[in-house]
């Protein structure tokens, strides 16, 4: 198989443009990856984590491929997404994946992992928010309960990365303060803002990771910096100042903004990260970033170039992705990295595979749901920038 590409620069897209971009996006990763659960139970969808799918149906390698929580959580945002933008079918196929992915998830809503749970407590609040049918009350209540009660003062503030260690890191922080933030938890979110910029900002600007609690009350830090732990945290400061008003959330945004131009994009389009847990690394920090381009308060100082580069770099972005997309039976392939071409993958090679509480990526990373939903939530951020459609009342208002 091979991809038809259009590898020239194009001019920006039209909202028409953008709308028909996000569609096809949504399309693909419904064509090739929803499924019902073990292909059979009715009223449920669960994301395939790599396509072509590994094995044969019904083989231990397809039984055995890793279904990856955290991978649907994003899938679930992204068919809220879709709905907004005016999907008549998202809004069913987000909430026949929520049913899959607690069914998937032995009835219950939590795991071991504060970053999954926070992902997925996201996409619940956004899908109650938006979608006129979605009623998850008893999961928003336990990812509520439980998120508060990580928070560790005993060891100076933050919540770990999962339930058995105390590795304390952004992936896991800035969702969790972003979601309590929206359950009216505000002094948490606060808190949490506060915690990551004492703790984890790093003289380029950007935010570290994490690092790790020792057992003799050391630490050790790690300072790898991912586009996702940039993401969050933009996502994080806006919420604060969005329901504070409080100047250092500003500050603190417009400089780490300034830090994400600088360093995690190049001629304006945001860096990749490979497959595995890594695609969806830069689709995340395009998620806020058009979080601040539709949602920063009117009457900000700077409001208005705050708004314009952070939409800037998520349209040039979807532009660039469009552009280098591969394209199969009419549908949108993407890859890892936005300015370079993305091929059609095939059945050959590794799928994705789970390895030390990471998913490592497949021998062709298009091959990976993450890189597919990344794409697909760049589209669909790139049109909520375009349409001007705020996360916070859910209108669209075309320019």
């Amino acid at each position: 198989m091979t991809g038809a590409v259009e590898s020239s620069p194009q001019p920006p897209a039209s909202p028409d443009a953008a709308l028909q971009r996000a569609a096809a996006a949504v399309d693909a990763l419904a064509e090739r990856h929803l499924r019902r659960l073990g292909h059979v139970v009715p009223g449920t969808r669960i994301g395939v984590s790599s396509w072509p799918p590994v094995g044969r149906f019904g083989s231990a390698a397809r039984l055995k491929a890793s279904w990856n929580y955290w991978w649907q959580a994003h899938l679930v945002d992204v068919l809220v997404d879709a709905a907004v933008l005016g999907d008549p079918r998202a809004a069913r196929e987000a909430t026949a994946l929520v049913r899959g992915i607690r069914i998937r998830n032995i009835g219950r809503w939590t795991n071991e992992y504060y970053d999954d749970m926070a992902w997925l407590a996201l996409a619940l609040e956004r899908a109650d928010r938006h979608l006129p049918r979605s009623r998850h009350r008893g999961g928003l209540r336990t990812f509520t309960r439980v998120l508060s009660d990580a928070w560790t003062p005993d060891l100076g503030g933050g919540i770990p990365w999962r339930t058995t260690d105390h590795f304390f890191n952004v992936p896991a922080n800035g969702p969790a303060g972003i979601f309590l933030a929206r359950r009216g938890h505000v002094e948490r979110a606060v808190q949490t803002a506060d915690w990551i910029d004492r703790t984890l900002l790093l003289p380029s600007g950007l935010i570290a990771d994490g690092f790790w609690v020792e057992s003799d009350g050391g630490r050790r830090d790690v300072d790898t910096v991912y586009a996702y732990c940039q993401g969050v945290t933009l996502g994080l400061l806006l919420e604060c100042y969005r329901l504070t008003r409080a100047p250092r959330h500003l500050e603190r945004l417009t400089r780490l903004l300034g830090a994400v131009e600088e360093r995690c994009a190049v001629d304006g389009v945001l860096t990749g990260h490979g497959g595995g847990d890594g695609g969806l690394f830069s689709g995340i920090l395009a998620r806020y970033l058009a979080l601040i381009a539709t949602d920063l308060p009117r009457g900000t100082p700077g409001a208005d170039g705050l708004r314009a580069r952070a939409g800037a770099l998520v349209r040039t972005s979807a532009d660039s992705a469009w552009a280098h997309r591969a394209q199969h039976d009419g549908l949108p392939v993407f890859g890892p990295d936005w300015s370079t071409q993305a091929t059609v993958p095939g059945a050959d090679g590794a799928g994705a595979a789970f390895v030390g509480g990471a998913v490592r990526s497949s021998s062709t990373p298009e091959r990976d749901l993450s890189v597919q939903i990344a794409g697909a939530m760049l589209m669909t951020a790139a049109a909520s920038v375009t349409l001007r459609s705020p996360e916070h009342t859910g209108s669209v208002t075309p320019e």
